[in-house]
C-alpha cells in the first residue's frame, strides 16, 4: 500500500446554487456522504456501480461494513475521525465487489460537525506521484549500484588524499574550500555504501534534528555549483519543530531535487529555485500492514519556474532510469523517493500550469522527545 499525506479540504454545504447531492450526482468516482453515526445517507451514480449496489442498498448502510479494509491485522480508526484522511492504494472489499485497491479520502463538512464525504478513486491516482513498491527497476539499479561502487570509491580515496595534501600546503589559505571536499567525499563513500540498501525496506537510523542547517548546506552546495547561475530565494516557517530525520539522507535529498530543479531550468530566462518549509495540521495518513494512522506534519517544497515534468514521465517519475533529460541517468529522484521513505516520509510532484511552476513537497514526521 502507498500512502501520503495530502491535504484534503473540508467541505461546506451548499447555502444556495447546486446542493451537496446534486454536486455528488456530478462527480466523476464514487462518492458517499455519511452520517455523525456512519450511516451513509446519500450514494452517487458512480458509488452504486464500484460498490455493485443499489443506491437504496448503500443509503442507511454503515460504511465501515461497506467498506472493509482488506489488509490483515489492520487496525484502522478512520471512521471515528473528524479530520481529513487520505489513504492511497489502501486494499479494501467495497460493498459486493472483490479485493480491490483504491484511493480513499474523507473530507470532514464544516458547520455539520461528524458530517463527512468519501470518496474512492479505483483508477489510483498515486502512481502519478510516485509507485512505493520495489520493482524491476529498482533491483536492476541495485545491481548497477553493486558493480560501480568499488571502482567509484578508489577514485574517491585518492581525491580526499589529494585535498588533505593541498589542505597541509597552503599556511590556512582557501582551507574552507579544501575542507568542503573532503567532506562531501565523506559523505558520497557513506552514500555508496548505503546503495547497496536501494531496494530494502530497512529502515534508515534517525532522530529529531533542525532541517534548516541541513537545507542550507545542500542550497550551498548548490549555489557553489551546479546552481550557481540561479537565484535560490528561501522562505522558512521561523516556527518549525525538529522533525525525525536522518542527516545524510536528507542533505542529499535537497541536493538531488535542487539539481534537478537547475538542470530543469538550463534554457530558462531569469531561472529561480524556491525552498519553503510548513507544518501542516490535523491531517492523518494511514500506514500499511496494520500500524494504523500516521502524522506528517513537516513539509518542505522545492518550487521551480521550469518547464515541468514531460506528461509522458509522470506515471514512472520516481522509477529509476526514468529522464526527460538527454544526458539523464534516471536515478536522482528514485534515489530522493527511497531516502524519503526510509525516513517514513513522503515526496510528490505537482505543477502549477497557470503560475508556470513545478514542485516537490516532502511531508516528514516530526521528530518526538
Amino acid at each position: 500500500m502507498t500512502v501520503a499525506m495530502t491535504v484534503v479540504p473540508p467541505l461546506r454545504m451548499q447555502q444556495d446554487g447546486p446542493s451537496l447531492s446534486d454536486q455528488m450526482t456530478a462527480l466523476p468516482v464514487a462518492t458517499l456522504l455519511v452520517r455523525p453515526d456512519n450511516s451513509i445517507a446519500e450514494a452517487n451514480v458512480s458509488a452504486e456501480t464500484l460498490l455493485n449496489m443499489a443506491r437504496s442498498a448503500i443509503i442507511g448502510s454503515d460504511v465501515a461494513r461497506t467498506i472493509r479494509i482488506a489488509e490483515a491485522g489492520a487496525r484502522f480508526d478512520i471512521w471515528h475521525s473528524n479530520k481529513p484522511i487520505a489513504a492511497y492504494d489502501i486494499k479494501v472489499h467495497a460493498g459486493r465487489t472483490a479485493e480491490m485497491e483504491v484511493d480513499l479520502m474523507i473530507s470532514p463538512i464544516i458547520d455539520h460537525e461528524g458530517w463527512r464525504v468519501v470518496s474512492l478513486h479505483a483508477q489510483s491516482q498515486a502512481r502519478k506521484i510516485g509507485h512505493r513498491g520495489t520493482s524491476g527497476g529498482a533491483r536492476s539499479a541495485m545491481g548497477a549500484a553493486a558493480i560501480l561502487a568499488h571502482e567509484i570509491k578508489n577514485p574517491l580515496s585518492g581525491i580526499r588524499g589529494a585535498a588533505q595534501l593541498l589542505e597541509s600546503g597552503q599556511d590556512g589559505r582557501d582551507s574552507s574550500l579544501t575542507q568542503l571536499i573532503c567532506n562531501e567525499v565523506d559523505r558520497i563513500a557513506a552514500l555508496i555504501d548505503r546503495m547497496q540498501d536501494f531496494t530494502t525496506d530497512r529502515t534508515l537510523e534517525c532522530r529529531p534534528g533542525n532541517i534548516y542547517p541541513l537545507i542550507d548546506r545542500a542550497a550551498g552546495i548548490a549555489s557553489a555549483g551546479f546552481a550557481k547561475n540561479v537565484k535560490i530565494i528561501k522562505h522558512y516557517d521561523p516556527s518549525l519543530p525538529f522533525a525525525n530525520i536522518n542527516e545524510d539522507a536528507l542533505v542529499q535529498v535537497m541536493i538531488n531535487l535542487l539539481k534537478n530543479s537547475a538542470e530543469a531550468l538550463e534554457q530558462v530566462e531569469n531561472p529561480s529555485i524556491r525552498v519553503e518549509t510548513a507544518f501542516r495540521h490535523g491531517v492523518s495518513v494511514v500506514m500499511g500492514g496494520g500500524k494504523g494512522s500516521a502524522v506528517l506534519p513537516i513539509e518542505i517544497v522545492v518550487v521551480d519556474n521550469g518547464p515541468g515534468v514531460p506528461e509522458h514521465i509522470l506515471d514512472h517519475l520516481f522509477n529509476p532510469f526514468i529522464t526527460g533529460k538527454r544526458d539523464g541517468q534516471g536515478l536522482g529522484l528514485a534515489l530522493v523517493d527511497k531516502l524519503v521513505r526510509d525516513m517514513s516520509g513522503f515526496v510528490q510532484y505537482s505543477r502549477d500550469a497557470q503560475a508556470g511552476e513545478s514542485t516537490f513537497r516532502i511531508l516528514l514526521p516530526m521528530g518526538m522527545g
